[in-house]
């Protein structure tokens, strides 16, 4: 050790440091930090960058931000331009680089940044390497210059020194002065110079430059459009970290874009992207999970990776997580909840959680804040001509949500919607009706609620069969009713199944059929329709379609009793005894008005009218 100091001692301080780095290199670091360091300590620039640098990134010493950042700062002071671009780029990732072993420009314009940038001291730094000649300091200035506070900004002497940093070759002075240049290309001459500066740093590796190209590439942007080549770089840029290149090139494997198609491996990558925090790609995840594919669907694990996405801002993961605590699938049902994310995806402009969040305020469920913000949305977009926001804003007018009722305005706007938006013509037809707002004209709402079922509106189909039924608006159709209803009630309404029953039960001007009958009864009532209930548990009771059973005719009236049917009341105190049969029971008279289908739809049709605000174009 005594001959070990000595030699240190007839060393020159760039001999010590000659000998010391290689070595280093040569993996002997015990033996060549010291004779760094004594360079070091002699007041010897470069020198004290390498000892900065082995603190860094723990060579020969355990890592130290403290020791990193002291001899950094002394080798810049000193004039080191390696040393103080080095500073600028730490100061950009707020110090953390130092903890983290990055010792390089590598993460300049990439998309995992790091916390807490200290931008004034980044720019400083970065300021004294690029005026003493650096190219990687030239870029760390002209990105600073571009990106950091307002304060800071100036474009024109960013692009001055990004030309200076590609001039002299430095990759991540191609990708400054390309990203510079893309904000001014408009035509094709410039685009093509932004490619070529794109390239130049994609040729040296740099992610997000590889990412850029990609997109270039694939949408022929100064260049023939390429898909599967703008994939590859995807790849590459993957490959490296790039968490949207990730997110890309996973959805590339998933759908077999450019590349043959594997949605095993296309899930893993979009995991790693959502991990990483990409919020497309999180929302990507959540949408497999929820749709299924070969296996059922997993709505729990869906959850997890929508909320992950919707955290992050992405507005349609927010939507789909709204929808899952709205049907309580893969998480407890909470209209609250699904209020909450509704407002996120709707606040950043998400259409369809407008309208969600509308149809859960008529409901009763989110506030008066909401019913404000809604109404507002709508009757901006409808101002601007929009049909779809024009139908919404008049369901607001009438129904009060965010503004006072007012049928007047709602039939107003409802009939503008009406000439594009079918669940418009409902509206509208239902108000002419019912003269909400307007004076009554049956026959022409008749007419617009006929055009709504004509493109299979369900609702407008069970309305106009009612119409028909009774002669509202026009003829007597009782043919035409019973197709519609039937029509209605494979699609599963269940008040259309109650119809469909109570007309092939007799009184109509339409072959009986009391099996049929019977068979429609139960679908409704199994789906806990009241009158259905009752009226089953009356054919069962009495035979009227050939199967006589009392005890379940006894448990159906019950149900219906429970639903607070009072008719079915009655019918339960006169059943007769399970052993015994009652001769004043009729096999021609059902009894009741609920044998009628009218009465029974009614208070269903005007709980279901348009529930669902969602235009049917």
């Amino acid at each position: 050790m005594a001959a070990f100091g000595r030699l240190h001692a007839t060393l020159s301080p760039r001999g010590a440091l000659r000998r010391g780095v290689r070595r280093i290199e040569r993996g002997d670091a015990k033996r060549g930090l010291p004779l760094v360091l004594h360079a070091a300590r002699s007041g010897f620039a470069e020198a004290e960058y390498r000892v900065g640098r082995c603190y860094l990134e723990g060579t020969g010493v355990p890592p130290s931000r403290a020791q990193a950042a002291r001899w950094l700062e002394r080798a810049g002071n000193h004039g080191c331009v390696e040393a103080q671009s080095l500073l600028a780029t730490l100061y950009l990732n707020g110090l953390t680089a130092l903890e983290n072993g990055h010792a390089g420009t590598a993460d300049l314009f990439g998309a995992n940044a790091m916390a807490e940038p200290d931008f004034v001291e980044a720019e400083r730094w970065a300021r004294r390497a690029a005026t003493g000649g650096s190219a990687d300091g030239q870029a760390l200035l002209g990105y600073i210059l571009t990106s950091g506070p307002e304060k800071l900004r100036d474009p024109y002497e960013a692009l001055i020194w990004y030309q200076k940093s590609a001039k002299a070759d430095c990759p991540q002075g191609h990708l400054g002065l390309a990203l510079s240049l893309a904000s001014m290309a408009t035509d094709a001459r410039a685009r093509a110079d932004v490619t070529k500066h794109l390239r130049r740093a994609a040729k040296a590796g740099l992610p997000t430059a590889l990412y850029l190209l990609g997109m270039t590439t694939e949408r022929g942007i100064g260049m023939p459009a390429d898909q599967a080549a703008g994939v590859q770089l995807y790849r590459q840029a993957a490959e490296k970290g790039h968490r949207s290149a990730q997110m890309r090139w996973g959805m590339a494997l998933l759908h077999g874009r450019g590349v043959t198609a594997n949605p095993v491996e296309g899930e893993s990558w979009l995991r790693r992207a959502a991990l990483a925090g990409d919020p497309e790609a999180a929302a990507a995840v959540g949408d497999l999970y929820a749709k299924g594919g070969e296996l059922p669907p997993n709505y729990a694990e869906a959850a997890t990776w929508l909320r992950m996405g919707a955290e992050a801002g992405h507005r349609g993961a927010a939507r789909a997580l709204g929808m899952l605590f709205l049907t309580g699938a893969g998480v407890a049902r909470d209209h609250n909840e699904a209020a909450h994310w509704f407002r996120i995806a709707a606040t950043a402009g998400d259409r369809s959680a407008q309208i969600d969040l509308a149809n859960l305020l008529r409901q009763g469920h989110g506030n008066t804040q909401d019913s404000i913000r809604t109404r507002e949305w709508f009757e901006q977009a409808a101002a601007s001509g929009d049909l779809v926001a024009a139908f919404n804003f008049g369901v607001c007018l009438a129904e009060g949500v965010g503004i006072e009722r007012d049928d007047r305005k709602a039939a107003e706007w409802l009939r503008r919607a009406a000439d594009g938006v079918v669940n418009a013509q409902y509206w509208y037809g239902r108000m002419l009706v019912e003269g909400r707002g307007v004076d009554a004209e049956p026959a022409a709402g008749r007419a617009w609620i006929t055009r709504a079922a004509e493109v299979g509106m369900l609702e407008a189909e069970v309305t106009l069969a009612e119409m028909l039924l009774k002669g509202l608006g026009g003829a007597k159709d009782h043919a035409a009713a019973l197709s519609l209803f039937e029509k209605a009630a494979r699609r599963g309404h269940v008040g259309a199944m109650f119809a469909v029953g109570a007309m092939r039960g007799g009184g109509h001007d339409v072959p009986m059929d009391r099996m049929e009958a019977q068979r429609w009864f139960r679908l409704a009532a199994e789906r806990d329709h009241a009158h259905a209930q009752m009226m089953l548990g009356r054919y069962l009771a009495r035979g009227l379609a050939g199967e006589r059973d009392v005890e379940l005719a006894r448990r159906w009236l019950e149900r219906a009793v429970a639903q607070g049917l009072e008719e079915a009341q009655h019918d339960l105190t006169t059943l007769p005894p399970p052993t015994h049969s009652d001769p004043s029971w009729s096999d021609g008279d059902v009894g009741g008005a609920a044998s009628t289908p009218s009465e029974a739809l009614r208070s269903e049709a005007d709980s279901n009218r348009s529930a669902n605000t969602t235009a049917l174009m």
